[in-house]
């Protein structure tokens, strides 16, 4: 194991991610697409089902396949004592820049495949906002400070419930299907107010792709708001890494 290894693991686990989860919304949002209004709990499996095929795809890194989890994670193992992500990979500077660099660029990637898969749907679609939904969250109704709260929420439960799974949660032969369920289970409950970005790289890559990318039509990438999903996510992972600290070994 090195970081070579674990850099290729996360990026292609977070383009497989990328690439289904915005695909499915690309179905639902795009004109002339078989999946067109298909509704926000065809979303929400999608991404489910998207988080479920990435972590299959790259177990050897640990799938953190998020910026989010890579720090919750950080700030939880340390807490304990723990000094690696996974044997042979150290928690230090290295190794958290290799994790989170990779999940961005393999977000970037997914998000251009998604593009291509749907080529010509981009071409055909006349709204601007829904284009840009295929690539990046928005909120229902602007306001920093409370679509900043909802993220965090989301990104709480996501990592404070994986976490949760290593304290004896759940049994180990289930593998990635908790997380799917969980995913879901965020979107359908918490996912209203900001589209539950719940993870920096997800968000933040296909936006910049969105931006670089020639599509037809597509206005511009909303940078005013592109931070909420990155602090947003960041917080509440940390907050979720200290808090399993103090709960988990209670509760678990």
């Amino acid at each position: 194991m090195n970081l070579g290894v674990i850099f290729l693991s996360e990026m292609v686990g977070t383009a497989m991610l990328v690439l289904l989860g915005c695909g499915v919304v690309a179905n639902v949002a795009l004109v002339k697409n078989k999946g067109y209004n298909g509704g926000f709990l065809m979303v929400n499996i999608g991404w489910g089902l998207a988080v479920f095929s990435g972590v299959i795809v790259s177990y050897s890194s640990g799938a953190h396949l998020n910026p989010a989890v890579t720090l919750g994670l950080t700030a939880n193992f340390l807490g304990k004592g723990e000094t690696e992500f996974v044997p042979g990979i150290p928690i230090d500077g290295a190794s958290i820049f290799t994790y989170i660099g990779a999940q961005f660029v393999g977000a970037f990637i997914g998000a251009v495949f998604c593009w291509l898969a749907y080529k010509q749907h981009f071409d055909e679609e006349p709204e601007p906002a829904n284009k840009l939904g295929v690539f990046s969250t928005g909120p229902a109704i602007r306001s920093y400070g409370w679509n900043l709260v909802t993220e965090i929420f989301g990104t709480f439960v996501l990592v404070f419930v994986i976490l949760g799974f290593s304290y004896g949660g759940t049994p180990a032969e289930l593998g990635a299907i908790p997380v799917a369920f969980l995913v879901i289970a965020i979107g359908a409950s918490l996912g209203g107010p900001t589209g539950y970005a719940i993870n920096p790289a997800r968000d933040l890559g296909p936006r910049i792709a969105h931006a670089l990318l020639p599509i037809k039509g597509k206005g511009g990438s909303d940078w005013s708001y592109s931070w909420v999903p990155v602090v947003g996510p960041v917080i509440g992972g940390l907050l979720a890494g200290w808090a399993a600290l103090v709960l988990l070994p209670v509760l678990g």
